[in-house]
């Protein structure tokens, strides 16, 4: 289990970020498709994690509504994959949207990211619901925990 430091980083750092998205996701995207994404969004959150100093994944959310934080999309590099890196960004963002006052947390998974859909399950979110992705043609499966107070 790889033990990540995870880190609040701001706009200075989507450099970083958009270059751990192209090392694990296709088709390449810069800066810019990042930008136009969190026009108009509130609260934005961006997390990466770090091993040995080395950046080796990330984390994006924003608010979907007063109540639900919207965690949008994460990744790790293929080598460090399965070490708890994911967990430990999941977890940093149910920590700070707690902090922040959500009552609720979301994201979605294609049907297909199985790694994902086992993820959800283990840290208790609920499947809520699904969505028809006309960009992947496949379903999205919609998850999401309640904070207990």
């Amino acid at each position: 289990m790889a033990d990540a430091k995870i880190d609040i980083v701001g706009p200075g750092e989507l450099a970083t970020i958009v270059e751990l998205y192209n090392q694990v996701f296709k088709p390449a995207r810069g800066v810019d498709f990042f930008t136009r994404r969190f026009l108009g969004r509130y609260n934005l959150l961006t997390l990466v994690a770090t091993v040995d100093r080395r950046p080796v994944g990330f984390y994006i959310g924003f608010e979907l509504k007063p109540t639900v934080f919207f965690s949008w999309l994460w990744g790790v590099l293929p080598d460090y994959r399965r070490a708890g890196i994911a967990s430990q960004l999941m977890e940093a963002a149910e920590a700070w949207s707690l902090d922040h006052g959500y009552e609720h947390i979301r994201f979605e998974s294609h049907n297909n990211q199985r790694a994902m859909l086992h993820m959800a399950i283990d840290h208790n979110y609920d499947i809520t619901g699904l969505r028809w992705d006309p960009d992947h043609a496949t379903n999205l499966v919609i998850f999401e925990k309640t904070f207990e107070r």
